[in-house]
């Protein structure tokens, strides 16, 4: 089964910083992601994190029916951002 990529166009404002088993991870939660989405499972996204773009990414299940995009130590260098920052999230297009 293949999937055409989507354009997307979606834009939200989120702080750095997941809980997940009582520890906090370098990721972005997407908020009503299940919903805009169509799917608890994981998706591939091309997006931009404030004026930094990232190409197929992928954006994990959080375990309570969201997503989540991780932010590695390299990208929130660039960043000049760390845990409990907020950012501006772009979604651009939907690749699976």
């Amino acid at each position: 089964m293949s999937f055409e990529p989507v354009a997307l166009d979606h834009t939200f404002t989120a702080p750095i910083g997941v809980e997940v088993k009582g520890q906090t991870w370098s990721c972005v939660e997407v908020p009503g992601s299940a919903d805009f989405f169509g799917t608890k499972r994981a998706v591939r996204v091309d997006l931009s994190v404030d004026d930094v773009s990232l190409e197929n990414v992928g954006l994990m299940v959080t375990g309570r029916g969201g997503h989540m995009l991780s932010l590695n130590s390299g990208v929130r260098r660039k960043l000049r951002k760390d845990i409990g920052d907020e950012v501006t999230v772009h979604l651009s297009r939907r690749l699976s």
